[in-house]
């Protein structure tokens, strides 16, 4: 097996595992500080996300890429460079940002989000900038020689300790008021990314085979040249994620201030966007676990392939990627779509909300190539195009939000509109940057066997959910309604020639099993 597939398979099996776990930290946080808690909750989130991509300055991406290239030549001098004016850059940048982002948390709660109760989730996050900008350095070292182990063990552990102290916390802080309850939320997350730090600062002194302290302000000082190389691929990364960051930012305020022109409460407002961000998101996007796994895996290992010239495994590298996006992806739209009340109202013992994923889940598609096609474009050197790419997505989501979102007869549900237009827009965009740089082939007619499979195993799984054991537990018809829905899916996808033998022999479960 390839480290290239061998790396993916572990980032999906641990990616499952976080988003599992996430999900029973957001389960928590919901039942017990509620949909209004978790607005304010996820109002602040995006301004955290905002100062962590300008303290990384997309280094993560271009240490992966560097580190990657260096080791193909055997060059240990230079990944020492790369890992110290790395650390360098995005240590300095913490150290600016932390307290910038606390002496602003004032005027962002009261003047910008509309809720002044948002200043204290905001103040309880920013100690995370520091911890977030040194393990990002070590995780690209580690994914630029395409071990995903300790990245992917490093995410588990982070989950486990949220996990462990969030219902604590929130319990102890619910009674001073829901915004401490969510400030509280805040403050295991930091607590998480703790703990994740310490391990992979541990693998790494196990794993790395040069001293990273002797020398370091001489390797700094020396890596001019390192410190320019990785700018090239950082910066317009960087450019990228800034957009993707900024629109997350301006999302909330822009929500926020459209539903007041519409009438409608700030209150109310922080409660249907908790609904919204907090609640039907998070299920959209569990199962990109697998496509974030191909995207982390595809920047080394395509810029390996390219730094050989070798454009046939970069051309079979892109179709495996879209195709397993695009087999995953398919799945997880038919089951949200057929079972976004039960799946809500198990969840978060309420279908409130499930109207969201029933209206953006035959968008999100797009959203499970995306990651994969930026992955791409970061590989093949094309992060600029992929930057103007989510930039033109960007204006359009927020245009769309403002237009719909104030108007009464959409409100909230233009906002989840203008977040699935955003999506289509950029990876119907990464697509034709991609086509235009490798040419590869299109098979039209497998999309269409797609549709039919996806077709029939919607049919399937409705008809066993709101026909079969009538009487039993809402738990076991939603169970065996999935488990008929992916049947029937995996079923039309071998018949189609969509999923062959040879794709499940690269599982190792699977190889072992069918031997």
């Amino acid at each position: 097996m390839t480290k290239f597939l061998r790396g993916t398979i572990i980032l999906m099996a641990a990616g499952l595992i976080t988003r599992l776990l996430g999900f029973i930290n957001r389960i928590v946080i919901a039942r017990m500080i509620g949909a209004e808690g978790v607005g304010l909750f996820m109002m602040s989130f995006p301004t955290l996300i905002l100062v962590i991509t300008l303290t990384q300055m997309g280094l993560p991406v271009a240490i992966s890429k560097a580190v990657a290239e260096a080791e193909a030549r055997g060059d240990r001098k230079k990944i020492k460079k790369i890992l110290a004016v790395s650390l360098a850059v995005t240590g300095s940048l913490s150290i600016i940002f932390t307290p910038a982002l606390i002496l602003m948390a004032p005027y962002l709660s009261k003047a910008l989000f509309t809720d002044p109760r948002t200043y204290y989730p905001l103040v309880a996050i920013s100690p995370i900038i520091p911890i977030v900008a040194v393990s990002s350095v070590i995780r690209g070292y580690f994914q630029g020689k395409q071990n995903m182990k300790p990245a992917a063990n490093s995410q588990v552990i982070e989950q486990v300790v949220r996990i462990a102290l969030i219902a604590f916390f929130a319990k102890k802080f619910l009674p001073m008021g829901i915004e401490y309850a969510a400030a509280a939320a805040m403050g295991a997350s930091v607590l998480g990314e703790l703990a994740s730090l310490a391990y992979l600062f541990m693998m790494f002194k196990v794993k790395k085979k040069f001293p990273i302290r002797k020398n370091f302000f001489k390797s700094v000082k020396a890596g001019r040249k390192t410190l320019s190389e990785l700018m090239e691929v950082a910066l317009p990364a960087t450019g990228s994620r800034m957009i993707g960051s900024l629109a997350w930012f301006f999302e909330p305020i822009v929500v926020s201030h459209s539903l007041l022109i519409a009438g409608i409460a700030a209150g109310v407002a922080t409660k249907q966007y908790g609904l919204l961000t907090g609640f039907a998101l998070p299920l959209l996007m569990l199962p990109s676990f697998i496509t974030h796994s191909l995207s982390t895996s595809l920047v080394p290992a395509i810029s390996e392939a390219n730094a050989y010239r070798n454009y046939k495994l970069v051309e079979h590298r892109l179709q495996q990627a879209l195709r397993f996006a695009l087999l995953t992806g398919g799945l997880a739209v038919v089951v949200l779509y057929i079972f976004a009340e039960p799946l809500m109202t198990l969840m978060y013992g309420s279908p409130n909300g499930y109207g969201f994923i029933k209206l953006m889940a035959p968008f999100f598609i797009f959203h499970y190539y995306q990651g994969p096609l930026q992955a791409i474009l970061q590989a093949l050197d094309l992060a600029k195009a992929a930057m103007i790419n989510s930039l033109i997505g960007a204006v359009l989501k927020i245009a769309v939000i403002f237009a719909l979102a104030s108007q009464p007869q959409f409100g909230i549900n233009g906002a989840a509109l203008g977040i699935a237009a955003g999506t289509v827009l950029v990876t119907m965009l990464h697509f034709a940057t991609v086509l235009k740089k490798i040419q590869f082939s299109i098979y039209f007619w497998d999309y269409g066997k797609f549709i039919i499979a996806t077709l029939f195993a919607g049919i399937a799984g409705t008809i066993c959910y709101k026909t079969t054991l009538i009487e039993s537990p809402e738990l076991v018809r939603l169970l065996l309604g999935i488990s008929i829905t992916t049947i029937t899916y995996l079923f039309f996808s071998i018949l189609f020639n969509l999923l062959t033998k040879s794709d499940l022999l690269r599982i190792p479960f699977i190889n072992r099993f069918i031997r």
